[in-house]
């Protein structure tokens, strides 16, 4: 069956009027994104390597070889509810695991390559991982932790940059060679579990967010939005890891929904040429850039390149109107729309200049089929016009709003309020339904797009010998909207000096993530504490300010 998301176009009023969610009862992300297309031999991939090879998969490539990695899978005992981790690039093994896992019932689990041991082995350990599809850059840090993690039985690796694989694992390309064409998938439907996405909080550690398989067509009114409404002819491309939502919700998935063609390219990171190249080569019309990413290319000489884009969508951070005056002047009108999500509640507010004005500052007005509002946290009270509360959105029926925290019921509890999920941001929304964000009301940081809990980084700060105590708080950077600095209270026989600094940067990456290192880290003889022990973060980043 040929379905996907319609809403009319004519007026935003209209869309808003007019939207209702009418999933279909059989409904199964795999068959959705790939198994339903009437032109099954549409390109689906454009898959592009730094090595200079390039290939291309159609929809009914991707639905046999996900068939295959299903069948794969289900011989080595993967079934209905369990948990498998992707920790890949942008290849097309990535994907392929999804709906392979789709297919089975099964749940799939994005995990960033940028994971050190500790960051990676606690989500593979907490969640419970029976299986992980991972390539040989990161083979290492599944091997390091693999004994940490009693139910991960089934290691796959691709081998994408024809290094060979470690023993210890099962080859890939092999496996789903082995397998029979042709898989039959399990019975679904809208509110099967489909994907935990782990998201980390301002205290305690990352929190997986269980979301049903209907998570991705909750994302397409949106991408039609912040898309100029005709995504027809789209070709989509983003530099974003697909590990996150914020690549995989926001173009991935909604662009195969409606049958359009996505660009793959594993960049280690942002490049600011390579993503002009890549862009000008695939005729790229619409992608996701962080903004970080696109103040990089404000920088680099664009006029150089035959660009065929048409919209840009981005967010984690506000767009500055700079950004918006630069897409004006040197892309020639190219939209620049601003988004607004988590990885709980995903494309909730955008911008569509199609429909109404972008106002710089503004996250735009509420996406059709979310009833979002600014709402006093504690009694799910409705502010006023103009009055700043926590950002809200109704969950009832709402695919986008995740389901729970998995094992955390109490901390799921805790961002409920009536009928409402609690995003923990704070907002307002003016008179013409345009919402402002504020502030966050913890103490989350978003540098260069990612979301990065500070009780995380501090923990892994801590594993250093020579500190005894760290406090980790965001501080305003022009390129990256928030750097991470830590305060670091050194233990009495260490000496606080450049070496010093280095070890605990070097310690956070390995081991942790390579973007959730401090940038900047001061050495302090003490640190702020409330009566009961904890960090004031708030003081530390009133130091800065």
């Amino acid at each position: 069956m040929t379905w996907h998301v319609t809403m009319p176009t004519e007026s935003y009023e209209r869309a808003r009027e007019a939207f209702s969610w009418d999933l279909p009862a059989d409904y199964n992300a795999a068959h959705d994104m790939v198994g339903k297309h009437d032109a099954p031999d549409r390109t689906a991939l454009y898959q592009a390597y730094p090595d200079g090879r390039r290939e291309e998969y159609t929809f009914a490539d991707l639905d046999r070889l996900s068939d295959r990695l299903a069948s794969a899978l289900a011989s080595r005992g993967i079934g209905e509810g369990d948990r498998i981790g992707v920790v890949l690039p942008q290849v097309p093994a990535n994907p392929l695991t999804h709906l392979a896992c789709w297919k089975l019932g099964a749940i799939s689990m994005p995990l960033s390559v940028l994971f050190g041991p500790d960051g990676l082995g606690y989500r593979l350990k907490d969640s419970g991982a029976a299986a992980v599809v991972t390539d040989s850059d990161n083979y290492e840090t599944v091997a390091e932790i693999r004994a940490e993690c009693p139910a991960l039985e089934t290691v796959l690796e691709v081998d994408w940059e024809g290094r060979g694989h470690h023993a210890g694992t099962t080859a890939f390309g092999p496996a789903v060679e082995a397998t029979e064409a042709g898989f039959e998938a399990v019975e679904t439907g809208p509110d099967t579990p489909g994907i935990i996405m782990y998201t980390s909080g301002s205290t305690g550690p990352p929190k997986g967010a269980l979301h049903t398989q209907s998570i991705w067509v909750g994302h397409c009114p949106a991408f039609r939005m912040y898309f100029e409404l005709d995504v027809s002819e789209a070709v989509c491309w983003t530099p974003a890891d697909w590990a996150w939502i914020g690549a995989l919700g926001d173009l991935l998935f909604p662009a195969w929904h409606y049958g359009r063609p996505v660009v793959g390219y594993p960049m280690a990171g942002f490049d600011a040429e390579t993503a002009l190249e890549i862009m000008a080569e695939f005729d790229v019309t619409s992608t996701f850039l962080p903004p970080t990413a696109i103040r990089m290319l404000m920088s680099a000489d664009v006029g150089d390149h035959d660009l065929a884009v048409e919209a840009i969508c981005s967010g984690g951070e506000p767009l500055t109107s700079e950004i918006l005056e630069w897409a004006e002047t040197e892309l020639d009108g190219v939209a620049v729309n601003e988004i607004y999500g988590q990885t709980e509640a995903n494309m909730l507010v955008c911008n569509c200049q199609s429909w109404f004005p972008a106002q710089a500052g503004s996250m735009g007005k509420p996406v059709p089929g979310h009833e979002v509002a600014v709402i006093d946290g504690e009694t799910g009270r409705e502010c006023d016009p103009g009055e700043i509360g926590e950002i809200a959105v109704e969950r009832e029926g709402n695919p986008v709003v995740f389901e729970e925290y998995w094992n955390e019921p109490e901390k799921t509890a805790a961002v409920r309020v009536g009928g409402y999920h609690r995003t923990g941001d704070l907002g307002e929304r003016d008179e013409e339904g345009y919402v402002w964000f504020k502030s966050r009301d913890d103490d989350l940081i978003i540098t260069s797009g990612y979301r990065v809990g500070p009780g995380e980084v501090e923990d892994a700060i801590l594993e250093h010998p020579d500190v005894e105590q760290a406090g980790v708080v965001g501080i305003p950077d022009e390129m990256r909207g928030e750097i991470i600095k830590a305060f670091c209270q050194p233990v009495e026989s260490a000496t606080a000096d450049g070496d010093l600094r280095e070890s605990v940067r070097s310690l956070v990456k390995s081991n942790l993530a390579k973007h959730e290192y401090p940038r900047e880290i001061e050495f302090v003889e003490s640190l702020p504490t409330t009566t009961t022990g904890k960090i004031r973060r708030t003081e530390l980043r009133e130091r800065e300010t």
